[in-house]
């Protein structure tokens, strides 16, 4: 079944929670699901970018909690969604495209496993959430931010196969792929162990493999997934 905003139920605003490891296609999914649905699709890694950006362009140590938190509460992190993704402004400012940058990346990881600042994160995602009509992609949406979404997804992909998609996308020499795919494995055991909020798919949680799939697959099964969560609900 093929989703849209004009075959849901009236009244109904859908929550549907995207999670899984780095480089499993999370954002691209979660945006086009938004953009078919007519939701708002928040990018919670986006906002971890955010704020570690404003880490590296201030000095402040990745492992200082009390000093990421001291910025995280004077910062102004929001999201603008576009027809091609959204536009982040960390205090008014467009970051979108300096968040693409590989240190940026790295330092979210370090950033994120504070549990001060998870917790932090965790109540700005659910105001912007609150009133459903959202697609949430990253790490912890379904066993922390929203427990009770309409819909959860885990988005999986061999780890391989995940550095070389994040490879492809970055203008490096060839040289370069192994050290992104050992980079991704170390983010991933990051991720898995931390004791705030470990990566893990929830207990309701449909699992998508997208491994040997492509996007248009992948896409074709979420919209699957989302279209039986709604009929088993007689909606």
């Amino acid at each position: 079944m093929v989703i849209n905003e004009s075959n849901q139920p009236a009244g109904k605003k859908l929550v549907i929670a995207i999670d899984g490891p780095a480089g499993a296609g999370k954002s691209t999914l979660a945006s086009r699901i938004a953009r078919k649905l007519g939701y708002l699709n928040i990018e919670a890694g986006a906002m971890y970018r955010a704020l570690a950006l404003k880490a590296i362009s201030t000095d402040t140590s990745f492992e200082d909690e009390p000093a990421l938190m001291e910025l995280a509460e004077q910062s102004n992190i929001s999201l603008e969604p576009r027809l091609d993704g959204n536009r982040v402004l960390l205090d008014g400012q467009n970051i979108s495209e300096r968040l693409r940058h590989q240190d940026v990346t790295d330092a979210a990881s370090k950033v994120s496993v504070h549990p001060r600042v998870r917790e932090w994160m965790v109540a700005k995602q659910r105001e912007m959430g609150q009133e459903g009509g959202v697609v949430m992609e990253g790490r912890d949406i379904g066993t922390k931010v929203f427990p009770h979404a309409d819909v959860k997804i885990f988005l999986d992909a061999a780890p391989e196969v995940r550095g070389s998609r994040r490879f492809q996308q970055q203008n490096v020499p060839p040289q370069q792929e192994a050290a992104i795919i050992r980079e991704l494995r170390e983010r991933d055991k990051r991720d898995r162990t931390r004791a705030n909020s470990p990566l893990e798919a929830a207990v309701d949680a449909v699992l998508i493999d997208s491994t040997s799939l492509s996007l248009d697959e992948v896409i074709e099964r979420a919209e699957d997934i989302i279209a039986n969560k709604l009929a088993a609900r007689g909606l």
